[in-house]
Protein backbone atom coordinates (compact mmCIF):
# COMPACT_ATOMS: atom_id res chain seq x y z
CA UNK A 1 0.00 0.00 0.00
CA UNK A 2 2.81 2.44 0.86
CA UNK A 3 4.38 1.83 -2.54
CA UNK A 4 1.09 2.56 -4.34
CA UNK A 5 0.53 5.76 -2.38
CA UNK A 6 4.11 6.91 -2.94
CA UNK A 7 3.80 6.22 -6.67
CA UNK A 8 0.53 8.15 -6.76
CA UNK A 9 2.16 11.16 -5.08
CA UNK A 10 5.05 11.00 -7.52
CA UNK A 11 2.64 10.86 -10.47
CA UNK A 12 0.70 13.81 -9.07
CA UNK A 13 3.84 15.91 -8.94
CA UNK A 14 4.82 14.90 -12.46
CA UNK A 15 1.43 16.26 -13.55
CA UNK A 16 1.91 19.50 -11.61
CA UNK A 17 5.38 20.02 -13.03
CA UNK A 18 4.62 19.06 -16.63
CA UNK A 19 0.97 19.82 -17.27
CA UNK A 20 -0.35 22.60 -15.04
CA UNK A 21 0.47 25.65 -17.07
CA UNK A 22 4.15 25.78 -16.04
CA UNK A 23 2.93 27.68 -12.96
CA UNK A 24 6.04 26.88 -10.95
CA UNK A 25 8.50 28.71 -13.23
CA UNK A 26 6.62 32.03 -12.86
CA UNK A 27 6.33 32.37 -16.65
CA UNK A 28 4.04 35.41 -16.97
CA UNK A 29 5.70 38.72 -16.11
CA UNK A 30 5.62 42.33 -17.24
CA UNK A 31 8.82 42.13 -19.27
CA UNK A 32 7.37 43.02 -22.68
CA UNK A 33 8.45 46.32 -24.23
CA UNK A 34 5.64 48.21 -25.98
CA UNK A 35 5.85 50.94 -28.61
CA UNK A 36 4.00 54.18 -27.75
CA UNK A 37 0.32 54.26 -28.59
CA UNK A 38 -1.01 56.66 -31.21
CA UNK A 39 -3.63 57.80 -28.72
CA UNK A 40 -3.23 57.34 -25.00
CA UNK A 41 -6.62 56.64 -23.40
CA UNK A 42 -7.94 58.58 -20.44
CA UNK A 43 -7.39 56.73 -17.14
CA UNK A 44 -8.98 57.28 -13.74
CA UNK A 45 -7.32 55.73 -10.68
CA UNK A 46 -9.67 54.68 -7.88
CA UNK A 47 -8.23 53.97 -4.42
CA UNK A 48 -10.52 52.65 -1.66
CA UNK A 49 -8.95 53.48 1.70
CA UNK A 50 -10.02 52.46 5.21
CA UNK A 51 -7.63 53.36 8.04
CA UNK A 52 -4.62 53.57 5.74
CA UNK A 53 -2.93 56.68 7.17
CA UNK A 54 0.47 54.97 7.29
CA UNK A 55 0.63 54.23 3.55
CA UNK A 56 -1.89 56.38 1.65
CA UNK A 57 0.53 59.29 1.13
CA UNK A 58 3.19 57.06 -0.46
CA UNK A 59 0.58 55.42 -2.66
CA UNK A 60 -0.85 58.71 -3.91
CA UNK A 61 2.60 60.23 -4.46
CA UNK A 62 3.69 57.22 -6.52
CA UNK A 63 0.67 57.78 -8.76
CA UNK A 64 1.40 61.49 -9.04
CA UNK A 65 4.87 60.58 -10.32
CA UNK A 66 3.52 58.50 -13.22
CA UNK A 67 5.02 59.41 -16.59
CA UNK A 68 1.74 58.64 -18.31
CA UNK A 69 1.27 60.70 -21.51
CA UNK A 70 -2.55 60.62 -21.47
CA UNK A 71 -5.23 62.18 -19.29
CA UNK A 72 -4.99 60.91 -15.71
CA UNK A 73 -7.13 61.57 -12.65
CA UNK A 74 -7.08 60.05 -9.16
CA UNK A 75 -10.01 59.44 -6.82
CA UNK A 76 -9.44 58.41 -3.20
CA UNK A 77 -12.49 57.10 -1.34
CA UNK A 78 -12.23 57.43 2.42
CA UNK A 79 -14.17 54.38 3.61
CA UNK A 80 -15.08 55.36 7.16
CA UNK A 81 -11.51 55.84 8.38
CA UNK A 82 -10.81 56.92 11.94
CA UNK A 83 -7.07 57.63 11.61
CA UNK A 84 -6.95 60.69 9.34
CA UNK A 85 -6.54 58.80 6.07
CA UNK A 86 -8.42 61.43 4.04
CA UNK A 87 -6.31 64.29 5.36
CA UNK A 88 -3.10 62.38 4.63
CA UNK A 89 -4.31 61.82 1.07
CA UNK A 90 -5.11 65.52 0.59
CA UNK A 91 -1.70 66.53 1.93
CA UNK A 92 0.00 64.06 -0.39
CA UNK A 93 -1.79 65.60 -3.37
CA UNK A 94 -0.79 69.12 -2.28
CA UNK A 95 -0.64 71.86 -4.87
CA UNK A 96 0.41 69.73 -7.79
CA UNK A 97 0.38 70.54 -11.48
CA UNK A 98 0.04 66.85 -12.19
CA UNK A 99 -3.07 64.66 -12.19
CA UNK A 100 -6.19 65.91 -10.47
CA UNK A 101 -6.69 64.24 -7.09
CA UNK A 102 -10.17 64.05 -5.59
CA UNK A 103 -10.74 62.77 -2.06
CA UNK A 104 -14.34 61.84 -1.28
CA UNK A 105 -15.99 60.60 1.89
CA UNK A 106 -17.71 57.28 1.38
CA UNK A 107 -21.32 56.81 2.36
CA UNK A 108 -22.75 54.28 4.77
CA UNK A 109 -22.29 50.68 3.73
CA UNK A 110 -25.57 49.38 2.25
CA UNK A 111 -26.81 45.86 2.79
CA UNK A 112 -25.48 43.31 0.34
CA UNK A 113 -22.14 45.04 -0.32
CA UNK A 114 -18.65 44.37 1.00
CA UNK A 115 -16.84 47.47 2.19
CA UNK A 116 -14.12 47.63 -0.45
CA UNK A 117 -16.51 47.10 -3.35
CA UNK A 118 -18.88 49.80 -2.08
CA UNK A 119 -15.95 52.21 -1.86
CA UNK A 120 -14.87 51.26 -5.40
CA UNK A 121 -18.42 51.80 -6.65
CA UNK A 122 -18.49 55.33 -5.25
CA UNK A 123 -15.05 56.11 -6.64
CA UNK A 124 -15.97 54.86 -10.11
CA UNK A 125 -19.16 56.93 -10.08
CA UNK A 126 -17.14 60.03 -9.20
CA UNK A 127 -14.56 59.29 -11.92
CA UNK A 128 -17.20 58.76 -14.61
CA UNK A 129 -19.00 61.96 -13.64
CA UNK A 130 -15.90 64.04 -14.50
CA UNK A 131 -15.51 66.03 -17.71
CA UNK A 132 -13.10 63.47 -19.19
CA UNK A 133 -14.91 60.16 -18.93
CA UNK A 134 -12.20 57.51 -18.47
CA UNK A 135 -11.52 54.78 -21.02
CA UNK A 136 -9.77 52.71 -18.35
CA UNK A 137 -10.01 52.44 -14.58
CA UNK A 138 -6.97 51.57 -12.49
CA UNK A 139 -8.30 49.94 -9.33
CA UNK A 140 -5.54 49.87 -6.76
CA UNK A 141 -5.10 49.69 -2.99
CA UNK A 142 -3.99 52.31 -0.51
CA UNK A 143 -0.95 50.26 0.53
CA UNK A 144 0.37 49.89 -3.03
CA UNK A 145 3.18 51.96 -4.59
CA UNK A 146 3.79 52.09 -8.34
CA UNK A 147 6.96 52.65 -10.35
CA UNK A 148 6.72 55.75 -12.60
CA UNK A 149 6.16 53.68 -15.75
CA UNK A 150 3.50 51.36 -14.32
CA UNK A 151 0.45 53.01 -15.87
CA UNK A 152 2.17 53.54 -19.23
CA UNK A 153 3.10 49.86 -19.38
CA UNK A 154 -0.32 48.65 -18.23
CA UNK A 155 -2.24 50.79 -20.71
CA UNK A 156 0.00 49.90 -23.65
CA UNK A 157 -0.21 46.21 -22.78
CA UNK A 158 -4.00 46.36 -22.44
CA UNK A 159 -4.38 48.21 -25.73
CA UNK A 160 -2.06 45.87 -27.67
CA UNK A 161 -3.73 42.73 -26.31
CA UNK A 162 -7.26 44.20 -26.22
CA UNK A 163 -7.55 43.01 -22.65
CA UNK A 164 -10.64 43.98 -20.68
CA UNK A 165 -8.66 43.38 -17.48
CA UNK A 166 -4.91 43.70 -17.05
CA UNK A 167 -3.61 42.91 -13.57
CA UNK A 168 -0.20 42.93 -11.96
CA UNK A 169 0.34 40.93 -8.78
CA UNK A 170 1.98 43.44 -6.47
CA UNK A 171 5.26 42.23 -5.01
CA UNK A 172 4.55 41.66 -1.34
CA UNK A 173 6.83 42.75 1.47
CA UNK A 174 9.19 39.97 2.48
CA UNK A 175 11.27 41.11 5.47
CA UNK A 176 10.02 39.62 8.74
CA UNK A 177 10.33 35.92 9.52
CA UNK A 178 6.58 35.53 9.09
CA UNK A 179 6.82 37.10 5.63
CA UNK A 180 9.89 35.15 4.55
CA UNK A 181 8.26 31.86 5.53
CA UNK A 182 4.86 32.58 3.96
CA UNK A 183 4.88 35.22 1.20
CA UNK A 184 6.69 33.27 -1.53
CA UNK A 185 4.58 30.21 -0.71
CA UNK A 186 1.40 32.29 -0.91
CA UNK A 187 2.32 33.40 -4.45
CA UNK A 188 3.38 29.85 -5.36
CA UNK A 189 0.07 28.38 -4.17
CA UNK A 190 -1.89 31.14 -5.94
CA UNK A 191 -0.16 30.31 -9.22
CA UNK A 192 -0.79 26.61 -8.65
CA UNK A 193 -4.49 27.29 -8.16
CA UNK A 194 -4.73 29.79 -11.03
CA UNK A 195 -1.89 29.17 -13.50
CA UNK A 196 -1.21 32.55 -15.06
CA UNK A 197 -0.69 31.05 -18.51
CA UNK A 198 -4.22 29.64 -18.30
CA UNK A 199 -5.63 32.93 -17.02
CA UNK A 200 -4.19 34.69 -20.08
CA UNK A 201 -5.68 32.23 -22.57
CA UNK A 202 -9.04 33.34 -23.93
CA UNK A 203 -10.04 29.74 -24.73
CA UNK A 204 -9.83 28.63 -21.09
CA UNK A 205 -12.23 29.49 -18.27
CA UNK A 206 -9.52 30.00 -15.64
CA UNK A 207 -9.85 33.58 -14.37
CA UNK A 208 -7.99 35.45 -11.65
CA UNK A 209 -6.65 38.89 -10.84
CA UNK A 210 -4.67 40.62 -8.11
CA UNK A 211 -6.77 43.29 -6.46
CA UNK A 212 -3.86 45.58 -5.66
CA UNK A 213 -3.44 46.55 -9.31
CA UNK A 214 -6.18 46.02 -11.89
CA UNK A 215 -6.53 48.08 -15.08
CA UNK A 216 -10.12 47.62 -16.25
CA UNK A 217 -11.69 48.60 -19.56
CA UNK A 218 -14.45 50.96 -18.38
CA UNK A 219 -16.85 50.09 -21.21
CA UNK A 220 -16.40 46.35 -20.62
CA UNK A 221 -17.05 46.85 -16.92
CA UNK A 222 -20.29 48.68 -17.64
CA UNK A 223 -21.42 45.93 -20.02
CA UNK A 224 -20.63 43.31 -17.37
CA UNK A 225 -22.93 45.05 -14.90
CA UNK A 226 -20.35 47.21 -13.15
CA UNK A 227 -18.84 46.63 -9.75
CA UNK A 228 -22.35 45.99 -8.48
CA UNK A 229 -22.37 42.66 -10.32
CA UNK A 230 -19.93 41.29 -7.70
CA UNK A 231 -21.02 43.54 -4.83
CA UNK A 232 -21.09 40.79 -2.20
CA UNK A 233 -17.95 38.91 -3.26
CA UNK A 234 -15.32 38.54 -0.55
CA UNK A 235 -12.70 37.48 -3.12
CA UNK A 236 -13.55 40.51 -5.20
CA UNK A 237 -10.58 40.49 -7.59
CA UNK A 238 -11.01 36.93 -8.84
CA UNK A 239 -14.80 37.32 -8.94
CA UNK A 240 -14.43 40.42 -11.11
CA UNK A 241 -11.91 38.62 -13.34
CA UNK A 242 -14.32 35.74 -13.86
CA UNK A 243 -17.08 38.18 -14.72
CA UNK A 244 -15.01 40.17 -17.19
CA UNK A 245 -13.47 37.15 -18.91
CA UNK A 246 -16.94 36.33 -20.18
CA UNK A 247 -16.72 39.44 -22.39
CA UNK A 248 -13.05 39.51 -23.40
CA UNK A 249 -9.47 38.37 -22.72
CA UNK A 250 -7.77 39.12 -19.42
CA UNK A 251 -4.12 39.11 -18.35
CA UNK A 252 -2.36 38.56 -15.02
CA UNK A 253 1.37 38.58 -14.35
CA UNK A 254 4.09 39.03 -11.77
CA UNK A 255 5.94 42.32 -11.47
CA UNK A 256 8.62 44.35 -9.73
CA UNK A 257 6.91 47.59 -10.78
CA UNK A 258 4.13 47.40 -8.20
CA UNK A 259 4.86 46.79 -4.52
CA UNK A 260 2.81 46.34 -1.38
CA UNK A 261 3.79 48.24 1.75
CA UNK A 262 1.55 46.26 4.06
CA UNK A 263 3.61 44.50 6.76
CA UNK A 264 2.91 41.05 8.15
CA UNK A 265 5.21 41.11 11.13
CA UNK A 266 3.75 38.23 13.13
CA UNK A 267 2.52 34.79 12.16
CA UNK A 268 -0.90 35.92 13.41
CA UNK A 269 -0.92 38.67 10.76
CA UNK A 270 -0.27 36.16 7.98
CA UNK A 271 -2.84 33.76 9.39
CA UNK A 272 -5.48 36.50 9.43
CA UNK A 273 -4.69 37.53 5.85
CA UNK A 274 -5.09 33.97 4.56
CA UNK A 275 -7.97 32.93 6.83
CA UNK A 276 -9.99 36.01 5.87
CA UNK A 277 -10.97 34.56 2.49
CA UNK A 278 -9.80 30.93 2.38
CA UNK A 279 -13.19 29.43 3.23
CA UNK A 280 -14.90 31.77 0.75
CA UNK A 281 -12.59 30.32 -1.91
CA UNK A 282 -14.16 26.95 -1.03
CA UNK A 283 -17.67 28.42 -1.43
CA UNK A 284 -18.29 27.93 2.30
CA UNK A 285 -18.69 24.21 1.62
CA UNK A 286 -17.75 21.67 4.33
CA UNK A 287 -17.42 19.05 1.58
CA UNK A 288 -14.94 21.17 -0.39
CA UNK A 289 -13.11 21.92 2.86
CA UNK A 290 -12.71 18.20 3.58
CA UNK A 291 -11.56 17.61 0.00
CA UNK A 292 -9.04 20.44 0.22
CA UNK A 293 -7.55 19.14 3.47
CA UNK A 294 -7.27 15.66 1.96
CA UNK A 295 -5.77 17.08 -1.23
CA UNK A 296 -3.18 19.17 0.62
CA UNK A 297 -2.21 16.13 2.69
CA UNK A 298 -1.81 13.94 -0.38
CA UNK A 299 0.08 16.59 -2.34
CA UNK A 300 2.45 17.95 0.28
CA UNK A 301 2.54 15.74 3.39
CA UNK A 302 2.52 12.08 2.35
CA UNK A 303 5.84 12.19 0.51
CA UNK A 304 7.85 13.58 3.47
CA UNK A 305 6.19 11.08 5.79
CA UNK A 306 7.06 8.17 3.51
CA UNK A 307 10.58 9.57 3.00
CA UNK A 308 11.13 9.38 6.77
CA UNK A 309 9.21 6.26 7.76
CA UNK A 310 8.90 4.01 4.66
CA UNK A 311 11.50 1.70 3.17
CA UNK A 312 12.50 0.42 -0.22
CA UNK A 313 10.82 1.69 -3.39
CA UNK A 314 8.21 3.67 -1.45
CA UNK A 315 10.91 5.65 0.29
CA UNK A 316 12.84 6.27 -2.94
CA UNK A 317 9.72 7.51 -4.72
CA UNK A 318 8.87 9.70 -1.74
CA UNK A 319 12.34 11.27 -1.72
CA UNK A 320 12.08 11.93 -5.46
CA UNK A 321 8.68 13.54 -4.93
CA UNK A 322 9.98 15.74 -2.12
CA UNK A 323 12.86 16.78 -4.37
CA UNK A 324 10.48 17.72 -7.19
CA UNK A 325 8.42 19.68 -4.70
CA UNK A 326 11.43 21.61 -3.38
CA UNK A 327 12.84 22.30 -6.87
CA UNK A 328 9.48 23.58 -8.12
CA UNK A 329 9.48 26.18 -5.34
CA UNK A 330 12.88 27.62 -6.29
CA UNK A 331 11.78 30.05 -9.06
CA UNK A 332 9.29 31.74 -6.73
CA UNK A 333 11.88 31.88 -3.95
CA UNK A 334 14.34 33.42 -6.40
CA UNK A 335 11.76 36.00 -7.48
CA UNK A 336 11.39 37.03 -3.83
CA UNK A 337 15.15 36.79 -3.20
CA UNK A 338 14.71 34.17 -0.50
CA UNK A 339 17.02 31.33 0.48
CA UNK A 340 16.59 28.08 -1.48
CA UNK A 341 16.61 26.33 1.88
CA UNK A 342 12.92 27.21 2.15
CA UNK A 343 12.32 24.71 -0.67
CA UNK A 344 12.53 21.52 1.44
CA UNK A 345 10.34 23.24 4.06
CA UNK A 346 7.41 23.57 1.63
CA UNK A 347 5.49 20.64 3.23
CA UNK A 348 5.59 22.35 6.64
CA UNK A 349 4.45 25.65 5.10
CA UNK A 350 1.66 23.81 3.28
CA UNK A 351 0.56 22.32 6.60
CA UNK A 352 0.35 25.82 8.08
CA UNK A 353 -1.75 27.04 5.15
CA UNK A 354 -4.06 24.08 5.64
CA UNK A 355 -4.48 24.98 9.31
CA UNK A 356 -5.25 28.59 8.32
CA UNK A 357 -7.93 27.30 5.95
CA UNK A 358 -9.48 25.28 8.77
CA UNK A 359 -9.35 28.39 10.94
CA UNK A 360 -11.11 30.32 8.18
CA UNK A 361 -13.97 27.82 8.27
CA UNK A 362 -14.05 27.94 12.06
CA UNK A 363 -14.27 31.74 12.08
CA UNK A 364 -17.10 31.57 9.55
CA UNK A 365 -19.03 29.10 11.70
CA UNK A 366 -18.52 31.40 14.71
CA UNK A 367 -20.04 34.31 12.78
CA UNK A 368 -16.72 36.13 12.42
CA UNK A 369 -15.85 35.27 8.82
CA UNK A 370 -14.14 37.79 6.55
CA UNK A 371 -13.17 40.08 9.42
CA UNK A 372 -11.19 43.08 8.18
CA UNK A 373 -10.61 46.40 9.95
CA UNK A 374 -13.59 46.17 12.23
CA UNK A 375 -16.00 44.73 9.67
CA UNK A 376 -17.30 41.17 9.46
CA UNK A 377 -18.51 40.09 6.03
CA UNK A 378 -20.22 36.93 7.12
CA UNK A 379 -22.78 37.02 4.34
CA UNK A 380 -20.25 37.78 1.62
CA UNK A 381 -20.41 35.59 -1.44
CA UNK A 382 -17.78 33.10 -2.40
CA UNK A 383 -15.75 33.20 -5.58
CA UNK A 384 -18.25 33.27 -8.43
Amino acid sequence: MAGILAATCFGLWLYLICARGRFWICPVRDGAVHAPLERWPAVAVVIPARDEAETIAMSVQSLLRQNYPGCLSIVVVDDGSSDGTAEKARRAAGDTNGPQVTVITGGALPAGWTGKLWALQQGIEAAEASEERPDFLLLTDADIVHAPDTLTWLTAHAARGRYVLTSLMAKLRCESLAERSHVAAFVYFFQMLFPFTWVCRADLRTAAAAGGCMLVDAAALRLAGGIGSVRDALIDDCSLAKRLKQSGPIWLGLTDRVRSLRPYVRLADVRQMIARSAYAQLRFSPLLLAGTVAGMAATFLLAPLFAVFATGLARELALATWLLMALSFLPTLRFYRQSPLWGPALPVIALLFTLYTLDSAYQHWRGRGGRWKGRVHLGAASLR
